[in-house]
């Protein structure tokens, strides 16, 4: 592997319409826009998070191995969420389609207001890390120094994540 391409980790979901389509959709649209996708996780299903009144979403993490730096790899994404038809309502609303960058190699971007890797909420997320320590157990926050499986043995997130 080339030293320009780096690893980035996303976690995908949607909870409206035909969520295994929307799912599918956005994986090849992020292969054919972002880079190489070398993994996918199972699918799982988990009641909606914070908003909760909504339906449940269908969750899976993808290993992407690209050359976009991360603001790149943020303006394709966004674009993919509004070409499947996202549309932002509300925080934590329902949608078509959530695509979200989980990490980036071992980088830390902070830019308020507009992106944050490793995703800040990742350690508080059941539905974020069993399906990302399906793919990369071992991968490190860079933060922390905890490995996504050390993450996930010590969550305390009441809800519910089924792999289907």
């Amino acid at each position: 592997m080339l030293s320009d391409v780096k690893n980035a980790y996303l976690l995908l979901g949607s909870n409206l319409g035909d969520r295994p389509q929307h799912l599918h959709n956005a994986i090849a649209m992020i292969a054919e826009r972002a880079g190489v996708v070398s993994a996918t996780s199972s699918t799982y299903e988990t009641a909606a998070w914070g908003k909760t009144d909504q339906p449940a979403f269908l969750n899976l993490a993808v290993a992407l191995q690209t050359r976009l730096g991360p603001l790149q790899l943020l303006g394709q994404v966004l674009s993919i969420e509004q070409e499947l038809g996202r549309v932002r309502h509300e925080k934590w609303g329902e949608r078509v389609i959530d695509i979200d960058i989980i990490f980036y190699d071992d980088e830390v971007v902070a830019i308020e207001g507009k992106l944050h890797i490793p995703h800040p909420e990742l350690q508080n997320r059941k539905f974020v890390l069993a399906p990302l320590a399906e793919i990369a157990p071992e991968l490190r926050h860079p933060v922390s120094g905890f490995t996504v499986t050390e993450m996930l043995a010590k969550i305390d997130d009441p809800l519910a994540v089924t792999k289907i």
